[in-house]
């Protein structure tokens, strides 16, 4: 066996943009031949595609499973909405979240890791790179799982976003019909807390201090100020907690009445919301600038 230097799996890497490790298995398994390396490496589809890495990733789809008992959600993102509609890449997201549903990893980590058609989720993510040509990331992972009740999951817009929810209660078809519902509307209200309980003592007192100094604003006396804070911080609460919002499916009801109505002692457990791409800086491109570019280059 040739010795394998730290020299040959940078010029390696150089050549094929593959990951350091990947570049010296390639080289192990080929005698420290570079050429027959990057064959090794392309026949992968490991070759080029880290060089894709650097590109930003904001399209793609949210995946949401449930087999009522337990529940997940994936995102997967790529860098066009085009190639996310892309046959591989929306087969590798289903089977994904599939696999994931299945198997119920504790963490993203451990879901990069499983197998996936004799190879790592993350080997078989970074074929697909090399097969589509576009930078590509599985971003984020979630696991619901409920003792006794049920998980329903939602998927909005085709993938933009994705809703579990878990109901603790008695399992019937009315709870997994009540849970659909309440997935559906946090996709649309996107409430940041199940209940004011899980409110930070810091964002009330922020909120507090917004509401007086505005009120105080008005030159109301000082009591009448409390009691305005007090019925604003109430409208507060019913914007941001989920129980207290007024319920999209039936707007005579909040949700917190909603499920009491179909199960007095069911208690929501489990809120997760993924929307497609939040929190990524997307770049900001001038397509015809872009062109012109290449055309004047």
């Amino acid at each position: 066996m040739a010795q394998i230097t730290a020299a040959d799996v940078k010029k390696l890497r150089d050549m094929t943009g593959a990951g350091m490790m990947d570049c010296k298995k390639a080289l192990t398994e080929c005698n420290a031949d570079v050429d027959a390396a990057v064959d090794f490496l392309r026949k992968k589809g490991l070759a080029a595609a880290s060089k894709k890495a650097g590109r930003v990733a904001a399209e793609g789809t949210v995946v949401a499973q449930s087999d009522g008992a337990c529940g997940i959600l994936v995102e997967v993102n790529s860098e066009t909405d085009f190639s996310s509609k892309n046959e591989y890449f929306t087969g590798f997201s289903s089977k994904l979240g599939e696999l994931a549903l299945r198997e119920k990893p504790a963490d993203l980590d451990a879901l990069k890791a499983l197998d996936f058609d004799g190879s790592t989720v993350q080997e078989a993510l970074t074929r697909l790179i090399s097969t589509i040509g576009e930078n590509m990331a599985i971003r984020r992972y979630a696991l619901a799982e409920v003792d006794a009740g049920v998980v329903s999951a939602y998927v909005h817009a085709g993938g933009k976003i994705g809703v579990l929810i878990g109901i603790r209660g008695q399992a019937n078809d009315a709870l997994s019909d009540l849970a659909r519902g309440i997935a559906m509307h946090v996709a649309a209200v996107n409430p940041q807390y199940v209940s004011r309980d899980e409110v930070s003592a810091e964002a009330v007192e922020r909120e507090k201090t917004v509401l007086s100094e505005r009120a105080a604003a008005s030159g109301k006396p000082e009591n009448i100020i409390e009691k305005i804070v007090a019925g604003q911080l109430n409208k507060f609460y019913s914007e941001v907690c989920l129980l207290e919002q007024e319920y999209v499916l039936d707007t005579d009801l909040t949700v917190g009445k909603a499920v009491k109505a179909v199960q007095a002692d069911a208690e929501i457990v489990v809120m997760q919301r993924f929307q497609l791409g939040e929190g990524i800086e997307k770049e900001e491109s001038d397509f015809a600038a872009e062109v012109a570019a290449q055309v004047n280059g």
